[in-house]
């Protein structure tokens, strides 16, 4: 795993801003399996935000973290769960493999030389892979378009990022089904400042760039009348070892 841009460093932000998953996921990923699994591998859990869904599925889960801030906040969360420091990567799977690995929004960032290899080596016969994460975007296209000149305007390189398709380096499972699922969030002013710094391409950037963002993007939200509605688009990939 390749995290170089400083999510331990606002490991407590990224937990308190962050949405988590609906219950519907958990429910789906029930399904697609067949029945309950044995057991649940999370890589790159970071502060818990997918943990929280996992844990109600009835089955033992374990994390794989490698930073030792996000583990922190990770193990005060949930006492009873077994968090390996380490990245997905240099894991050790069990003998005889795992039921099933989900991966939410880290799937990226695992070494895509390797994740779907050592993800299929790692599963069961018939075992589960499931991915997913969220796209940020709003409920209203006017919304959409103020916001978006407001980070261009403080940051040139902010355009739309185009994330490669898990299900498109799955070749060795089988069943690979996508799904996409939205709810609204609403964000007060000061939140979804907060939610920009938790973002990798702010992260990025020198403190003077970060402080020009908030800035440009605060005025914009201050004249849309101080919140936003997040249309947040829920992307589940799964597939079958």
């Amino acid at each position: 795993m390749t995290n170089g841009f400083g999510f331990g460093g606002v490991a407590d932000l990224y937990d308190e801003v962050r949405p988590g998953y609906p219950a519907g996921l958990g429910e789906r990923l029930l399904d697609f399996h067949g029945d309950r699994p044995r057991e649940i591998v999370e890589p790159a859990a970071g502060t818990g935000k997918a943990t929280e869904l996992l844990v109600t599925l009835g089955a033992p889960v374990t994390c794989i973290e490698p930073d030792p801030r996000m583990v922190s906040i990770l193990r005060a969360k949930f006492p009873n769960v077994p968090v390996v420091l380490s990245t997905f990567e240099e894991w050790t799977p069990p003998p005889g493999g795992v039921d099933m690995i989900a991966c939410a929004c880290g799937w990226h960032w695992l070494d895509p030389a390797s994740r779907a290899r050592l993800a299929h080596a790692a599963l069961t016969p018939g075992g589960t892979l499931a991915i997913f994460r969220h796209h940020y975007a709003f409920a209203d296209p006017a919304v959409e378009r103020v916001i978006g000149a407001a980070f261009r305007a403080a940051d040139p390189d902010s355009g739309e990022r185009i994330e490669p398709d898990p299900a498109a380096e799955l070749t060795a499972f089988s069943q690979v089904v996508t799904e996409v699922s939205g709810d609204h969030h609403d964000y007060p002013r000061e939140r979804y400042l907060q939610l920009v710094q938790t973002f990798s391409p702010f992260r990025r950037h020198s403190p003077s760039r970060q402080a020009a963002v908030l800035k440009s993007v605060g005025a914009a939200l201050d004249g849309l009348g101080g919140s936003v509605v997040l249309d947040l688009r829920t992307t589940l990939v799964l597939a079958r070892a």
